[in-house]
């Protein structure tokens, strides 16, 4: 006998056959479990969403290879042209371009690599751990995200002066090494995704406080640490003021970029084409973590 059986249930029927009353369904009550499907409205708004972010980059890459009479059109065309490579070439004869992506990508690296780090250890020791002045730590780093950064670029770059650090990449990577937006983003993450039980259990079990943080929370982190990752990368990667300040002479592919439109007659079909080449590293990361990018989000829509 089948637990719906016994229960007195006849699926199907709305009846209970112990009562042998039928049980009136609610109207305009929908279900929300997993035989819920999207309709074609739903399909039609991202499909709206998706067309509406993809075209300034299909834009642009129509425009960099039909070159600059495109733009006078009224309407642009629809297939790309033959002059993308030659526009290529053109922005590295131009700038310094590969030496400027280097300058970008070992900036950029080591900055996503050291806030989440830093910022995963401290947001687990925020969530997780208990010590004196822990609260007015975390609203002192809660307050500097007010701060704007325009009000410390002289301070930091008389800093950096002193130290003889301009025109080193040390001068951009060493001020980004861990941000407040990272340290909370973690903490608020970690705080209720690892139960207090499973790490007094595993301290019980004889891990040590690193232990624990290494099988405990950085496996149960590792959504989290690929957003952050995500977004320190492009934040670096597309930074251009304070590069432009510190690094004379060393430009990072942002500075380099800007310019191809230093000039009097400004062809901008070459500048969308350094563009496209500045998104494609952005591109690659993003679906290189677009695995625990939807994970992370998954997990958050779980718990909310």
């Amino acid at each position: 006998m089948s637990v719906l059986q016994r229960a007195g249930a006849v699926p199907g029927t709305g009846t209970v056959s112990g009562s042998g009353k039928p049980v009136p369904k609610r109207r305009g009550v929908r279900s929300f479990g997993s035989d819920r499907r999207p309709g074609f409205l739903t399909y039609g708004i991202l499909l709206v969403f998706l067309f509406c972010s993809a075209y300034p980059l299909w834009w642009s890459i129509l425009i960099g290879s039909n070159g600059n009479p495109a733009l006078g059109m009224e309407w642009p065309p629809l297939l790309p042209g033959g002059r993308f490579w030659t526009n290529v070439a053109e922005v590295m004869n131009t700038v310094p371009f590969w030496k400027a992506l280097g300058n970008s990508v070992i900036i950029s690296g080591t900055i996503t690599i050291s806030v989440v780090i830093f910022s995963t250890l401290a947001g687990y020791a925020f969530a997780k751990l208990r010590f004196k002045g822990r609260g007015v730590l975390m609203v002192a780093v809660i307050a500097t995200m007010a701060i704007p950064t325009q009000l410390g670029i002289i301070p930091l770059f008389m800093v950096m002066q002193k130290l003889g650090w301009t025109g080193e990449l040390g001068a951009v990577i060493v001020p980004g090494l861990v941000t407040a937006f990272g340290v909370f983003f973690m903490r608020q993450y970690l705080v209720d995704v690892i139960p207090d039980e499973l790490i007094e259990s595993a301290r019980m079990d004889g891990a040590s406080m690193l232990g624990t943080f290494r099988h405990v929370a950085l496996p149960a982190a590792r959504p989290a640490m690929a957003i952050l990752g995500l977004f320190t990368f492009m934040t670096a990667w597309t930074d251009f003021m304070w590069p432009m300040l510190v690094l004379a002479g060393n430009p990072t592919i942002q500075v380099a970029l800007s310019q191809l439109q230093s000039a009097r007659y400004v062809d901008y079909s070459i500048v969308l084409t350094g563009a496209i080449l500045a998104t494609i590293p952005l591109l690659i990361l993003f679906i290189a973590a677009g695995k625990q990018l939807i994970s992370g989000i998954m997990q958050g829509a779980v718990k909310g």
